[in-house]
């Protein structure tokens, strides 16, 4: 499965800082729960590389 394949599946995601100062995001998909937990610092960087997909995304329309 590539970043382009559509697949039919609900998620829900949670996004939240951890009693042990963690950035947390929580994804459930069904009966999955995957919980991914991020440093401040990575955190930010994540944020930045959905900031700079999404400027990608809108110049695509």
């Amino acid at each position: 499965m590539g970043i382009n394949s559509e697949k039919d599946i609900e998620a829900n995601l949670q996004i939240g800082p951890t009693s042990d100062g963690m950035v947390r995001l929580f994804i459930e998909a069904g009966e999955t729960e995957i919980p991914l937990d991020f440093d401040p610092d990575e955190a930010d960087e994540i944020a930045e590389e959905i900031r700079a997909a999404a400027a990608r995304a809108r110049a695509v329309k």
